[in-house]
């Protein structure tokens, strides 16, 4: 089933305990389109300025990728993003920001694109995820991302998003500022509320919680030995999911339970490197052979 993603493509200088990286590939779009093209192919829409190094793209060869929607905007410069993480490396401080392109108007979808059935929008102004999601016809499945400064700044917009949306995937710290509810299954319920049919609640090291109008599920985290660089991981664990779930055409309650599963298999493999490298040492194999381990740590009676 055909999977779409938009949002940002950007050149990320990144700092962790480990060390440092300088003008590197980064932004949702890529970190999403790498994940789920290990299940299926992609469909990716993004916008990158006349500065975009081309030989960036050649992380993509070989891998089911449709790069029809990738527009070059002349005179615009690319997405730029300097984080920085320390301690328990669950956050990063962001030293520097440059949106440049993506304070632009949004990209262009393609025609062969908007039959879409699956589609993610990715963390971007949500005023702009609905003008997005209104060019496509008939889309069977949206999740939508968000973060805390449009929950600061443009809620009255991300609530519209919300009630159009099939699912949401967010973190702990969004939730509860979203919601003000400090347990994370209240918060869960009250998202709900707001439209979604389900929420997914992302707690880095600690796991996620799935919350349906039916059901719940909670999941720990793979505990990957070597942490190396959180960029991605977030963008990694929903490119995994809904690249099953486009890849099975199912939608029940246990779907999405094996599918942010294998989310968070995913996942583990971008934070084990800089950048998207730990993430294209992955395979579908190396996905399923986690899961395993995964099945057999929680597994009991």
């Amino acid at each position: 089933m055909s999977l779409l993603v938009t949002g940002s493509i950007g050149i990320d200088t990144v700092e962790t305990p480990h060390g440092k990286v300088q003008d590197v590939l980064g932004g949702s779009a890529i970190y999403f389109s790498l994940a789920a093209s290990m299940f299926g192919p992609v469909r990716l829409v993004g916008v990158v300025g006349a500065d975009f190094p081309e030989k960036y793209l050649e992380v993509f060869k070989g891998r089911p990728v449709d790069m029809a929607g990738l527009e070059s905007r002349a005179g615009s410069k690319t997405f730029r993003w300097h984080g920085k993480y320390q301690g328990d490396m669950n956050s990063a401080e962001s030293i520097k920001t440059d949106l440049n392109v993506l304070g632009e108007q949004g990209p262009k979808i393609p025609a062969s694109f908007v039959d879409s059935k699956v589609v993610f929008l990715a963390n971007t102004h949500p005023a702009l995820q609905r003008e997005l999601l209104g060019k496509l016809k008939s889309p069977e499945l949206v999740v939508a991302d968000t973060m805390n400064l449009w929950i600061d700044t443009a809620r009255d917009e991300l609530l519209k998003t919300l009630s159009v949306v099939h699912g949401v995937v967010l973190n702990d710290g969004e939730a509860r500022l979203l919601t003000g509810k400090k347990h994370l299954m209240e918060a869960g319920r009250e998202v709900l509320k707001l439209g979604p049919r389900f929420v997914v609640i992302k707690k880095g090291e600690h796991g996620s919680v799935l919350v349906t109008r039916d059901d719940s599920c909670v999941l720990p985290a793979y505990p990957t030995a070597m942490v190396i660089d959180p960029t991605g991981a977030g963008d990694s664990f929903a490119g995994g999911m809904l690249g099953y779930l486009a890849s099975t055409g199912k939608r029940d309650g246990a779907a999405l339970r094996s599918a942010i599963a294998r989310g968070t298999v995913t996942a583990s493999f971008t934070i084990e490197g800089f950048s998207y490298t730990g993430l294209v040492q992955a395979s579908r194999a190396l996905i399923d052979q986690r899961l395993s381990e995964l099945h057999r740590m929680v597994h009991f009676d």
